[in-house]
């Protein structure tokens, strides 16, 4: 939902404004689309490059959501700010400002270098509040045990990224917990995401081979081709029929039976594209599909 509000804002804007329109980064993680709305005239303009924007200017604040700082930055040069930042991101950022608000010490599950995890940091910063980010159980443990020997009595929260897989989100959660046990966790996970992976539980059952449709930039994605191999099946990421692999279509290999699942930022058509794909490299092969 998140994914086609932000671009359908961005197709809109490009109709109505001109050629003044930016995304302030990629506005999703998704090569595809980002080329059809480059050729629509939506232009993406990097952190730090903020000075190229007029008062003529539009930008769209991307899905992903920015800092506090970054979003007064766009308003001091004037330019018209359209905030495409998905609702759940939006509500994992008024969480996290609130509960720094109230003193809480805040920690992020997720990749450090995500925008999304930037974002919400700055949320937690702006509010004069200790953000820590951890990516995984080990470095949980070892910000948790810091922060209990630095402040054993103090108030902690966890929020997720909303595209970490439910599992490691509770280990890390229950790694936090044996440290400071007074822990707060919320439920930032994004339905759509833990939908998605729960799908592809039951799609691994049944297949001898995976193939995620979708952007390698996008986090969502790469989830679920690391969820694929978790569950002990080749898996490959496919942003084009061309990255479909002839390892696929080997003898050698033994694949029956090859499932098809894709990322949360993947727009239909593509998913169409791989899958008639397979079929023609199938019709071509004498394979049944």
């Amino acid at each position: 939902m998140g994914v086609r509000r932000a671009v359908e804002m961005a197709r809109h804007a490009s109709e109505n404004e001109g050629k003044n329109v930016y995304t302030l980064g990629p506005l999703i993680h998704n090569p595809r689309v980002l080329k059809r709305l480059e050729n629509q005239g939506v232009r993406i303009l990097e952190e730090g490059h903020e000075a190229a924007l007029t008062e003529k200017s539009t930008v769209l604040i991307r899905a992903h959501g920015v800092s506090p700082k970054t979003e007064d930055t766009l308003r001091r040069q004037g330019a018209r700010i359209l905030d495409a930042t998905c609702p759940h991101v939006k509500a994992s950022q008024k969480k996290a400002r609130d509960y720094a608000e109230k003193g809480y010490c805040v920690f992020l599950a997720g990749e450090k270098d995500h925008a999304e995890i930037e974002g919400i940091l700055g949320y937690v910063e702006s509010a004069g509040a200790k953000g820590l980010v951890v990516g995984n159980p080990e470095e949980a443990e070892k910000a948790a045990l810091e922060l209990s020997r630095a402040a054993g009595s103090a108030k902690t929260v966890l929020i997720g990224q909303t595209t970490i897989s439910a599992n490691e989100y509770r280990a890390i959660g229950e790694t936090i917990k044996r440290y400071l046990p007074g822990l707060k966790t919320e439920d930032t996970i994004c339905g759509a995401t833990a939908g998605r992976q729960e799908a592809l539980r039951e799609l691994c059952a049944k297949v001898d081979a995976v193939i995620v449709v979708g952007g390698r930039d996008s986090a969502n994605t790469r989830r679920l081709l690391s969820l694929a191999g978790e569950l002990g099946k080749p898996a490959w990421i496919a942003e084009s029929g061309e990255d479909i692999p002839a390892e696929i279509f080997s003898e050698t290999a033994g694949y029956e039976t090859v499932g098809l699942c894709a990322g949360a930022s993947t727009p239909d058509d593509l998913i169409t594209e791989i899958e008639e794909e397979l079929g023609m490299r199938n019709e071509k092969l004498g394979i049944r599909n």
